[in-house]
């Protein structure tokens, strides 16, 4: 008869808590949330369902609600009603990303940490990350430039956390200078250091109404590379970021595991459209029971080695965890 029986913590629901090494709290949920320009309602997103576009009011509500539930932050992605080759709305004042971050930042406070996505795809009418060359690829360098005019219009309209989502290399040390240059010591970075080249932003493309011919795949890492995203996440510590994290989250655990292991700074993971998407497919149709594979999911991520998660899901789970 075996003497050892892990058994033995499980017996109970006291048992199985006092014994549990990985928990999930409201504050290490960030909602990700989009803001259209130009509509009098909220849009649906099919892929995505139970997601909108939001209006200006309608993103107050949705922060507010984040809030009252306890998430610890809101990232900003804005939908313009018209792009050019520079995508020079996002570092106008009165572009919608802009606007809606000082509205956020007015209803809400410093009950969230404001976030604002430091990228250029949802602003171009190619919806590529950054600018192009006479042969149409991405210059990074021209590109570092239109990051560091847009890390400061960000700071300026409130953000407390510049999230740079583009993959140009040496974009955090370029939008330090800049923050620091123009007086805004105080506002974090995250970078999205070991963002990969995935299937599964599908619906996020469809949120954004992104305006992409091709793929990103000169500048997103292959998903067939871990160590790269390793390679990345010190390289962009070694600039100053203040926050790193792995896109997309699921099916990069191992990555995340690996980059949480040696960062001295929080790590963070986005659980992306295409997860989320996959989530409400099986629920829908009633293969898995949704809330709990959402609480599942989440807590694997956690596990994994992430100090706080962007996930859709995160007003909801939030007040679950509540109780």
């Amino acid at each position: 008869m075996p003497v050892i029986r892990p058994r033995r913590l499980r017996q109970t629901p006291a048992f199985r808590a006092i014994a549990r090494q990985t928990r999930v709290h409201p504050n290490e949920l960030i909602l990700p949330a989009f803001v259209r320009e130009g509509i009098g309602a909220p849009v649906e997103i099919s892929s995505m369902p139970g997601v909108v576009q939001h209006t200006l009011d309608s993103l107050r509500r949705a922060a507010v609600d984040a809030a009252d539930a306890g998430v610890g932050g809101i990232m900003l992605f804005g939908v313009p009603a018209v792009r050019d080759a520079m995508g020079t709305g996002a570092t106008d004042p009165d572009g919608i990303l802009n606007v809606a971050t000082a509205a956020v930042v007015a209803e809400v406070g410093d009950a969230l940490v404001v976030q604002t996505d430091l990228c250029l795809d949802e602003f171009t009418d190619h919806g590529h990350c950054g600018v192009l060359d006479a042969r149409g690829h991405v210059d990074n360098d021209a590109t570092l430039e239109r990051y560091a005019d847009m890390a400061i219009a960000q700071a300026e309209a409130g953000s407390r956390l510049v999230g740079m989502s583009g993959m140009m290399d040496g974009q955090v040390a370029v939008a330090r200078e800049a923050l620091d240059a123009a007086g805004h010591q105080g506002i974090a970075i995250l970078a999205y250091s070991a963002k990969y080249a995935s299937a599964f932003y599908g619906p996020f493309r469809e949120a954004v109404d992104s305006q992409l011919q091709g793929d990103r795949r000169t500048y997103q890492l292959d998903p067939a590379n871990g160590r790269e995203g390793l390679r990345e996440a010190a390289l962009d510590l070694a600039e100053g970021a203040d926050v790193v994290m792995v896109k997309p989250a699921m099916p990069y655990l191992d990555v995340l595991a690996g980059v949480a292991a040696s960062s001295p700074v929080p790590v963070w993971a986005y659980q992306v459209s295409g997860e989320y998407a996959m989530l409400e497919a099986a629920a829908r149709n009633g293969w898995i029971d949704r809330d709990a594979a959402i609480a599942e999911a989440v807590l694997g991520i956690r596990r994994a080695g992430a100090d706080a998660v962007l996930t859709y899901h995160a007003t909801e789970l939030a007040l679950a965890l509540r109780g």
